[in-house]
This record gives structure tokens, sequence and C-alpha cells, in this order.
């Protein structure tokens, strides 16, 4: 008895989305038992987003079963390419003010 209630029980399940660095949208949602990514997307309104989605930070298809207490995440595209985006932060700091050799001792030569 317990067994079948426990299954027509609804799922919980978050919604994340954020459009913008800094802006952040969460929903949550019960959906029945045999929902999918999907449905948890078009109860938001979000079935029509061209972004890549995810359960807990692994990508996943929109015909996925969802379980209870799963996190849907919405990923938008990077805008730069996060190796780029290090090498530019190293240009602009230079060798001695980052890494493992910003904290040289005094009188060291350089990379020790």
């Amino acid at each position: 008895m317990a067994e079948a209630a426990a299954a027509a029980a609804p799922l919980r399940v978050e919604v994340v989305f954020s459009a913008a660095a800094g802006q952040v949208q969460e929903w949550s949602l019960r959906l029945p038992p045999s929902a999918r990514l999907r449905d948890a997307l078009r109860a938001v309104h979000l079935e029509d987003s061209a972004c890549a989605t995810g359960i807990w930070g692994r990508r996943a298809e929109h015909d996925q079963l969802l379980e209870d207490g799963d996190r849907v995440e919405l990923y938008r595209p990077l805008l730069v390419d996060p190796k780029v985006a290090r090498r530019e932060r190293f240009a602009r700091q230079g060798a001695r003010g980052a890494g493992l050799f910003s904290r040289q001792r005094p009188g060291g030569k350089a990379g020790y």
C-alpha cells in the first residue's frame, strides 16, 4: 500500500534559469510522477528556449524522466571561452601578480 501511495505522489522539482549575470529565476513545481524535463520547461513557459538543459549540472535531453527533488537548469551560451578569459586576465595582471608566484619571497628568483 505504501508503495502505491508513494508512486502516485507528485514530484517536487526546481527549475533554475539565469538570463543574464546576476539575474537568477527559480521556480518550485509539483509535477505528475511520469513528468519529463520538457514538462517542467512547459510549466514555466521556457519550452521554446534555445538554451541547453541539464539536471543537477549534467546535460539532459527534453525527454529525460524527472525524479523527485531534481533541479532542472537552463544554460545560456558562454560569451567568452574560459581559456581565453584566463589568458587575458593573466596578461593584464602580469606573471608576478597571479598564480603560484604571486607571493614570492623578497630577493627570491622568479618562479621560486
